[in-house]
C-alpha cells in the first residue's frame, strides 16, 4: 500500500493511493492513523485535487553518512567500519513540491538521493531478526547538504540541519519486504539531467544493521525516519533547479531550489 499524507480544504489526512497512471491516481481517505488500527473509508478523492505534505511528521530523522563507498571515496573520505550517525531535526522536513530554500550562510548546496526507512512502531534494541517488523514502509529523501559548511564546521548540525534541507516523498510504501528494500534502483536528475544512479545493495550497511545500530542507544517512535544513505554522483544545486529522486517500487520525490525569503 502507498500511503500518503495530504492537505484538503484545510484538512489533513491520510490516504492510500490507487491507481497506477499519475493523472489517475486517487486517495482513498484512512480512518485512523497508519501506525495505529485504521481502515479505509471508501471515500475518494483525484490526487490532482489535494496538496501531498511529508508523508510523516517525525520526532527525530537519523541519518547515516559514507554508507556507499563510492560516494565516500568521492568526497575524499575513508568508509568508517561502522554505521557513521548524525541528525537532521524535524524543522527539516518538507514535502513533494515544497521548495529547497538555498540557506543564505552557504555557497555551495549539493544534492543526496537517499532510501528513507519509515518506522511505525515505538522500538528499542530491535534485535536484526526483528527489524522488518518495526518498519512501516519506506519513501523517498535528499539529504540536502551545504557542503562548504560540512567542510568547514567540525560538525554537521547547520550544514545538514537547516530548513527545509530534508525532502521526504511522496508516499510510504509498505508493500516493500525488506529484502527487495535492500536492492532497489535509486536515482536522481537535476532539471532532467541524471546525476546519481545506484542500487541499495551498494550499501555498506544494509537496513537491519541501521536499524539495530540505532535502536541500541535509542528509543525509535513510530513515524521516526531514518536516512540510509546516498550514492555516488552528488553534486550542485542551483537557484532555479527542479531536483527529482526516484526509487525503483516507491515513487519520486520532486522540489524545487529558490533563493531564501
Amino acid at each position: 500500500m502507498r500511503i500518503a499524507r495530504f492537505s484538503i480544504d484545510g484538512n489533513v489526512a491520510f490516504g492510500a493511493v490507487e491507481g497506477d497512471k499519475q493523472d489517475e491516481l486517487v486517495l482513498d481517505i484512512i480512518k485512523g492513523i497508519p501506525f495505529a488500527d485504521y481502515e479505509l473509508s471508501g471515500t475518494k478523492v483525484p490526487l490532482s485535487k489535494v496538496r501531498l505534505l511529508p508523508p510523516v511528521l517525525p520526532n527525530k530523522v537519523v541519518a547515516f553518512g559514507r554508507n556507499y563507498a563510492e560516494h565516500a571515496r568521492e568526497l575524499g573520505n575513508e568508509v568508517p567500519d561502522a554505521p557513521f550517525a548524525f541528525f537532521k531535526p524535524s524543522t527539516s522536513v518538507i514535502g513533494p513540491g515544497d521548495d529547497i530554500q538555498y540557506p543564505s550562510f552557504s555557497e555551495e548546496l549539493h544534492h543526496e538521493a537517499e532510501l528513507a526507512v519509515v518506522i511505525g512502531r515505538m522500538c528499542r534494541e530491535v534485535p536484526r531478526d526483528r527489524v522488518k517488523d518495526v518498519i512501516l514502509g519506506y519513501t523517498c529523501a535528499n539529504d540536502v547538504t551545504a557542503r562548504d559548511v560540512q567542510r568547514r564546521e567540525k560538525q554537521w548540525a547547520r550544514a545538514k540541519g537547516f530548513d527545509t534541507s530534508c525532502p521526504l516523498g511522496p508516499w510510504v510504501e509498505t508493500d516493500l519486504d525488506l529484502g527487495r528494500a535492500n536492492d532497489l534502483t535509486i536515482q536522481l536528475t537535476v532539471n532532467g539531467e541524471q546525476r546519481q544512479l545506484g542500487r541499495t545493495s551498494e550499501m555498506i550497511h544494509p537496513i537491519e544493521d541501521l536499524v539495530v545500530n540505532i535502536s541500541e542507544a535509542m528509543t525509535l517512535l513510530p513515524g521516526d525516519v531514518i536516512l540510509t544513505g546516498t550514492p555516488a554522483g552528488v553534486g550542485p544545486l542551483n537557484v532555479g533547479d527542479e531536483v527529482a529522486v526516484s526509487i525503483e517500487g516507491i515513487g519520486t520525490l520532486t522540489n524545487k531550489v529558490v533563493k531564501r525569503g
